[in-house]
């Protein structure tokens, strides 16, 4: 259970961009949890039942935390089992019906028109990794993939004919994603001039490949995006789902229907895409206009 936590903290920290604070208190919270797990010889989540949780939280009481303490460790545990559920490695969220605070979301900044594009005039192209981290940026806010999901893109996914990529997302689940002429020139650029000198002649098949010729780690490119972003001069925290977000948020700016947007961001439900997208005052102003008959 140790490695499922430091998979969710890596998460939390490098996909949802949240400050290494917050990760800490998830990190305290769950694994006392954990710890209480272990010593009722509960060796896996979904052996864990909602006793358990229950038997936990009074254990707390017991020790003398107040009441808030005890309600941001139910959070914790609801955020964890959430997301585990979501990655197809529980079964049933035996907490999705326990009462608890309202879950902390915290949406990442969307990066205005004007910072994506210093964003991805960042790189330098007269080096041959800055082609290839221009096509890196241009895929990831062109198609709004997942930083796990950009890592692990492999040539075969690449239709360039078609004008779209297969990616697969949460849950095995492949889906298609539009593949716009900006991302798809910088690939080809990247694919042509850059890549085959990176691999080196061997067979590896990930699109976006390291100087020594691997594939990116997750933390790799979370490096690489946050070099860029104070390249561009961008003040704003941008993760990589900055980008996603911003790709969903502009998408919906311009007359996209969230349900495109769901598809195109692979969520299961549409509140999920819900949770990505926000609706700026300009937009909603637009569409009172638009429809209400007395506008």
């Amino acid at each position: 259970m140790q490695a499922l936590l430091d998979q969710f903290l890596d998460y939390i920290a490098l996909e949802r961009g949240l400050s290494e604070n917050t990760r800490l208190a998830y990190e305290a919270d769950i694994s006392s949890f954990l710890d209480f797990l272990q010593g009722r010889k509960v060796s896996s989540l979904n052996a864990v039942k909602r006793e358990h949780i229950l038997q936990f939280l009074m254990s707390m009481k017991d020790r003398g935390l107040s009441t808030s303490s005890i309600s941001r460790r139910l959070v914790a545990i609801k955020v964890f089992f959430r997301y585990m559920q979501q990655e197809g490695l529980l079964r049933a969220d035996v907490t999705d019906t326990m009462e608890s605070p309202k879950l902390w979301k915290v949406l990442p900044s969307t990066l205005t028109y004007k910072e994506v594009e210093r964003l991805l005039k960042a790189p330098n192209l007269k080096k041959a990794v800055g082609v290839r981290d221009k096509a890196l940026l241009e895929t990831l806010y062109g198609t709004g993939l997942r930083i796990s999901e950009l890592a692990h893109l492999s040539l075969d996914d690449l239709h360039f004919d078609a004008g779209y990529i297969r990616c697969m997302g949460k849950g095995n689940k492949e889906r298609v994603v539009p593949l716009g002429n900006s991302a798809r020139d910088a690939l080809q650029r990247y694919l042509d001039e850059v890549r085959p000198a990176l691999a080196k002649g061997n067979p590896v098949r990930e699109v976006f490949l390291t100087v020594r010729g691997k594939g990116f780690s997750r933390k790799g490119l979370w490096k690489l995006i946050k070099k860029y972003a104070r390249d561009g001069g961008i003040t704003k925290n941008v993760t990589p789902h900055t980008l996603r977000h911003s790709f969903a948020s502009h998408l919906l700016a311009n007359g996209a229907p969230l349900r495109i947007i769901q598809e195109m961001l692979g969520h299961a439900d549409i509140t999920t895409t819900q949770i990505y997208t926000h609706v700026d005052p300009a937009r909603l102003k637009s569409v009172h206009a638009q429809f209400h008959p007395r506008a």
